[in-house]
């Protein structure tokens, strides 16, 4: 990851649900130092400077509660696209944000949070209520047939050096044998990075009785998993917002165990992961 120690960005919406997101960052900062910035979305270009105000005061009280205090950015534009705007403007190293849960993913205008997901480059960690005692100490990684990422183990690895965490995969079992020489070839190529990296993990078969994401969510629950890492799928359509595709499902999971979304990069498989072999 290189000396430098990246920003960690939460959207701000003013919200008791941004207030945990912010929690969850302050929470991360503190072990590697990281800056925390609070980012709003501005309707109205010439609300900009009563906005960043706001903010200001608002960073000033999270230092008397947090002993951190918060930068801001204010960008007028649409969550969609100036979320991701941010995150990349400063450079972050991921995204804390928090959302509503099922209730409010469910209408296709409330599946927003997908949308800006996958809007940015930026890893997200999606939570839904205040941070645990502890910090990420068990991690459920969900491994189907489609193209395993080399970015997306390396932030396994990422999250092993930082928290001392241990890797719990799950593979979906597939009878179609095309897709289970997917799975396998999935499962090698983790291992694989994991074991040069000396990384904790253990492999488990989802029963295969419901959704491979049910059965995801069940698992992370049954181990109390602090966090579950997917990756999003590339171009995501409009059926799937309306349909609740299965990254929707798992952000959204009604136990509110944070999801660290990552992105597929487009030509790009290694991300800044220079530092760690990626």
């Amino acid at each position: 990851m290189g000396s430098t120690v990246k920003p960690l960005m939460v959207p701000w919406d003013f919200t008791q649900i941004a207030e945990y997101a912010l929690e969850h960052a302050v929470k991360i900062a503190k072990i590697d130092g990281n800056p925390v910035y609070l980012a709003h979305v501005a309707k109205k270009k010439d609300e900009v400077g009563k906005l960043k105000g706001v903010l200001d005061v608002y960073a000033v009280e999270a230092f008397k509660k947090y002993s951190v205090k918060p930068k801001t950015i204010v960008k007028y534009g649409t969550i969609f696209s100036s979320i991701g705007e941010m995150a990349e403007e400063i450079d972050a190293e991921m995204v804390i944000m928090g959302t509503h849960g099922m209730k409010g993913m469910q209408k296709l205008t409330g599946s927003w949070a997908l949308k800006v997901i996958v809007n940015s480059k930026v890893p997200f960690v999606v939570v839904q209520s205040p941070p645990e005692d502890n910090n990420f100490e068990h991690i459920v990684f969900p491994v189907d047939f489609r193209k395993e990422d080399k970015e997306k183990v390396n932030w396994l690895v990422y999250l092993y050096k930082h928290f001392n965490s241990k890797i719990h995969i799950i593979k979906t079992e597939k009878s179609d044998k095309r897709l289970l020489k997917g799975v396998n070839a999935n499962i090698q190529f983790t291992r694989k990075i994991l074991e040069q990296k000396h990384v904790k993990y253990d492999i488990i078969s989802a029963p295969g009785k419901k959704s491979f994401a049910k059965e995801t969510i069940e698992y992370a629950i049954k181990i109390k998993a602090e966090l579950i890492v997917i990756m999003t799928t590339k171009n995501i359509g409009l059926a799937d917002y309306v349909m609740g595709a299965d990254e929707q499902y798992i952000i959204a999971n009604s136990a509110k165990i944070p999801v660290m979304c990552i992105n597929p990069r487009i030509g790009k498989s290694t991300g800044g992961f220079a530092a760690m072999g990626g």
